[in-house]
């Protein structure tokens, strides 16, 4: 028996460890990337707060048409000399009274300040919508640079590691020609140096691909970025249809597809919302109110009058009894005329009219600043394009001048130094084709971004 529990123990502690591994070794995509970013970034998260507050400052306008109900109750003891209501005298006693009552105002008229409150926070929300939509869409960019940053410092690794294994390889031939005579021992000593130069790009090249692994980890709100890691995916530098387009078209159709002129637009309508709601101070208000009241008291009360003419007193009446004999009501309406206030209300209009000035300014601006980025944006790719193609070409000029350097190396023409130099010059030749290939794939989602195309598909 105890073996088959042992046997059990063991299979779940196997069963422990391959889960654990397999969630170590887990590779994101740059869909689950992007999709983990929106559900777990804190900017994003902080931008949805903001969005549930104006949700709540919503409740607060629809609750202005309410009207306010308010209940009190109090019980007292009065000690030494005050008024007997049953007698109407002065007199040293205790007594207690117990009072309670319900009152109720509501606005009926207030320079329509209520309704334009509801809908300034009816923008306002669409407002934080519109807020959290761009910051959805900013990370999503982020993200999306950052992985793709990954993608290259993987890739440039891989160059650095394969530039020091042929050059490894170099140095053991090297070594064993200086031994048979064949090559001067400086010779040697060069290569060695370049293999040291080499290792070095190898941990510089490991530092950056943790360090952005690192970047990555953070926008997503991961704590184990030390075994994070993507997937090796393949990104071609394919041409974009978005390319195609006009500058012109592609700036209309930002207009139609990005948040930020909504923001500034929306933004406007509620300076102008603010406004009208200053001026509605300069009316008059008209308010309706109700009140409710009754009491009871534990003294003594008069019930009758003797012969003598004394007063027959009598313990006082049971409480609810009390409460609906006292009972009584009030209600009627309020009228109040602003006149002078210390141009308070002045001072708020004026306040307002500024700040709508500058809502229009921005929306301006941001109608500018719009523009300017899509051309940037445009004018960026096709400068990342150009700069690919000519490393390209420049890449198989430095590949025929390395083929060209291992025949004359080969045949003693040249030497290690100028040798290593040739090598030198075509794995720089790779990183710059592999930065300009991701610069280039990174500056054209931008401009399909401002083009409408999301960033991932069935994001």
């Amino acid at each position: 028996m105890s073996k088959i529990i042992s046997f059990k123990i063991m299979m779940l502690f196997v069963l422990f460890l391959g889960l654990t591994s397999q969630a170590q070794t887990k590779k994101w995509t740059l869909q689950e990337c992007v999709e983990y970013a929106l559900k777990n970034n804190i900017s994003i998260k902080q931008t949805d707060l903001d969005a549930q507050t104006t949700a709540i400052s919503k409740k607060d306008a629809i609750g202005n048409f309410l009207p306010n109900i308010n209940a009190n109750a109090s019980h007292s003891w009065n000690i030494g000399l005050n008024q007997n209501i049953t007698t109407g005298l002065l007199q040293n006693q205790t007594t207690q009274f117990t009072s309670a009552g319900l009152s109720s105002n509501i606005a009926i008229y207030n320079g329509l300040q209520n309704q334009n409150k509801l809908r300034r926070a009816t923008l306002s929300i669409i407002a934080s919508q519109y807020q959290l939509s761009k910051m959805k869409d900013d990370v999503s960019l982020n993200v999306a640079n950052a992985f793709l940053q990954i993608l290259f410092n993987k890739e440039n690794l891989k160059v650095q590691k394969e530039q020091l294994s042929n050059d490894e390889k170099q140095l053991k031939r090297t070594d064993e020609l200086v031994t048979s005579g064949v090559v001067a021992r400086g010779d040697l000593l060069d290569v060695k140096a370049t293999v040291a130069s080499d290792n070095q790009k190898v941990v510089a090249a490991e530092n950056a691909l943790f360090l952005s692994k690192l970047s990555l980890a953070q926008l997503l709100q991961i704590d184990e970025f030390k075994d994070f890691d993507i997937a090796d995916t393949d990104y071609d530098a394919k041409p974009s249809a978005t390319m195609l387009e006009q500058p012109e078209a592609i700036i209309e159709k930002a207009k139609q597809e990005r948040v930020e002129l909504k923001i500034a637009k929306t933004n406007l309508d509620i300076a102008e919302k603010d406004v009208t709601i200053a001026k509605g101070a300069y009316q008059p208000t008209l308010s309706g109110f109700y009140s409710f009241s009754t009491r009871a008291s534990y003294s003594d009360r008069i019930v009758g009058v003797d012969a003598n003419n004394n007063y027959i007193f009598s313990g006082p009446l049971p409480l609810f009894d009390q409460f609906s004999n006292n009972k009584g009501h009030s209600f009627g309406v309020q009228l109040s005329v602003p006149i002078l206030n210390g141009f308070s209300v002045k001072n708020n209009v004026e306040r307002s009219k500024i700040a709508l000035e500058r809502s229009k300014t921005t929306q301006k601006q941001a109608e500018t600043d719009l523009e300017r980025n899509v051309y940037t944006a445009i004018t960026d790719a096709k400068g990342a394009l150009n700069a690919y193609e000519s490393s390209k070409i420049a890449l198989d000029a430095r590949k025929e001048a390395l083929n060209y350097a291992k025949e004359k190396y080969a045949v003693g023409m040249m030497n290690s130094f100028d040798y290593n130099q040739s090598q030198t010059l075509y794995v720089n030749a790779q990183s710059e084709v592999l930065r300009t290939k991701f610069d280039y794939i990174f500056k054209v989602k931008v401009v399909e971004f401002y083009f409408g195309i999301p960033i991932i598909e069935n994001r």
